[in-house]
């Protein structure tokens, strides 16, 4: 869709995120219509919490997987039926469980044997069952992600071959009912033959668990893991050849498990493409033959831009969204934002027009892990705003902050005058 980026900045300001929020809910739609009908998608709110991206994947039918108390109040407050909502970590806190009980949500995925008592003792005392899906970590290891998730000593999840020693597991506990695994192999991926690859381990796992401890298969959830193209040499995930070779596995399983609910999880893939980092250029100057782009934008806003875990600097897609530069005339640019770091380096070495003070600049494909992952109080900068963009128009779907919201958090005790005393 075109969007009015003059306009955007001029009524928000800058630094913002804007979402494309026609795109969200198609792509949610065109998957949903690709994978099998028993397959359901559920948004895993780390990749984005703002509450409106969410509220939009809820309308295409997106189910929420949760990994804090924020984020869980968002879904119920988006309006997600607890059945529709899990919750993952491996750290919940006593307070996340009973919360997590108390709204009836349709799982806690399990990730320890401590977690499991914990959410046992929980249950008993408001005298209820509450689902449990055990996280496993695999003892096979993914290929073809960039970050791997299992086949090696995690904090995720409860290893693949305790789980074996776990005889009648799901007769142990009144309170806590254990209904099902979850595993999630890697992320990123994006090869399809890869993601059909897990899946068939993790079904294939989930019968050898129920058969080991004595757990029904209620649910299986196969995790995720879909990536997206965001450097050169990259490409996205083929969805249609994954759906193909993926739906087929599905019926099998399906015909020998026609009463498991099926879950897939995914938040890179459902918002990644759909999100724009809007800059605006401040200062243009050279050093040393190199041309620096300093914008108001930066790194403490969108951390991945930074490549970590990559040895050599990778630039996400960036693009000049207004101005009067030729682009017969681009050139290398470094593009930077206002940190007191070298690190802040939001593009290096990139193919840009000549760019001028006053300029946007847009790095595209940042819809995933932009603020929410990012250091935003470096430098008392604070969160940049957020924008959706839907038929047409602009919505301020979280305001940035202010120097007042950022002092106001640090109460006043007049230290200096208590050490005088």
């Amino acid at each position: 869709m075109t969007i009015d980026w003059s306009g955007i900045a001029d009524r928000y300001g800058t630094p913002a995120y804007v979402y494309d929020g026609d795109g969200l809910v198609s792509n949610l739609r065109q998957l949903r219509a690709a994978l099998h009908p028993r397959l359901e998608i559920f948004y895993s709110l780390k990749a984005n919490p703002n509450r409106s991206v969410y509220e939009l994947l809820r309308s295409a039918g997106a189910g929420a997987e949760v990994s804090s108390l924020a984020e869980l109040r968002t879904a119920l407050a988006v309006g997600a039926p607890p059945r529709d909502i899990l919750f993952l970590g491996p750290g919940k806190s006593p307070e996340e469980i009973a919360t997590a009980v108390d709204a009836r949500i349709y799982a806690i995925v399990c990730e320890s044997f401590g977690e499991l008592d914990l959410i046992e003792r929980c249950a008993r005392e408001r005298g209820v069952r509450q689902r449990v899906l055990l996280r496993i970590n695999p003892a096979y290891s993914v290929t073809g992600s960039r970050l791997t998730m299992g086949g090696r000593p995690r904090q995720f999840g409860i290893d693949e071959a305790a789980l074996a020693d776990a005889n009648n597991l799901g007769s142990r506990y009144q309170h806590a009912h254990i209904a099902g695994i979850q595993v999630y192999m890697g992320t990123r991926i994006l090869d399809a033959e890869i993601v059909v690859k897990n899946t068939a381990y993790v079904l294939e796992l989930a019968d050898r668990v129920a058969a080991a401890t004595g757990i029904p298969l209620e649910a299986v959830d196969i995790g995720g893991g879909m990536g997206v193209a965001y450097f050169d040499g990259e490409h996205d995930l083929g969805v249609t050849e994954m759906a193909e070779q993926l739906n087929l596995l599905l019926d099998t399983f399906v015909s020998t498990h026609p009463d498991t609910r099926l879950i897939m999880e995914s938040g890179r893939y459902l918002t990644a493409r759909f999100g724009t980092y809007l800059m605006k250029v401040r200062y243009t100057k050279e050093s040393m033959g190199e041309r620096f782009a300093v914008t108001d934008g930066g790194t403490h806003h969108h951390m991945a831009a930074v490549g970590i875990g990559s040895f050599v600097k990778r630039n996400f897609p960036i693009e000049l969204l207004d101005g009067d530069g030729d682009p017969a005339e681009a050139g290398p640019w470094n593009v930077t934002g206002p940190l007191c770091t070298p690190n802040d380096m939001v593009a290096k070495k990139v193919q840009l027009p000549p760019l001028h003070p006053g300029d946007l600049l847009g790095v595209h494909r940042s819809g995933a892990y932009g603020p929410t992952a990012s250091p935003v109080f470096f430098l008392s900068h604070g969160y940049p705003a957020e924008v959706v963009v839907l038929d047409g128009r602009s919505f301020l779907v979280r305001a940035r902050d202010t120097v007042d919201d950022l002092l106001s958090r640090q109460p006043e005790h007049n230290l200096e005058a208590q050490v005088q005393e």
